[in-house]
């Protein structure tokens, strides 16, 4: 699967998280919300500027970033479930 996203926009995997409680309780997957954090796919070349400039994206392929719950349009490619999301709907890289 090839993707490049166009201007300021990133591909993101949304992440697992644990699916049981605490207590042991299994949630089943049409019950538990879906995740807002994911790791980066691929990015696009940046924002262009009034001016005519680009400026480049902040995050890199590879990073765990944090995005609000329902941001950005969910695509499916290769029967695999992925997030388009503009770079100012990401709200923080995981390190």
């Amino acid at each position: 699967m090839k993707l490049r996203p166009l201007n300021d926009r990133v591909i993101v995997k949304r992440l697992d998280q644990e699916r049981k409680t605490s207590s042991g309780i299994v949630i089943p997957d049409n019950a538990g919300e879906k995740p807002d954090q994911g790791e980066v796919l691929a990015v696009g070349n940046g924002k262009f500027l009034d001016d005519g400039s680009v400026r480049a994206v902040g995050v890199k392929v590879g990073e765990k970033v944090l995005f609000g719950k329902y941001a950005g349009q969910t695509v499916k490619v290769d029967g695999e479930e992925l997030l388009v999301l503009r770079e100012e709907d990401i709200m923080a890289v995981v390190e």
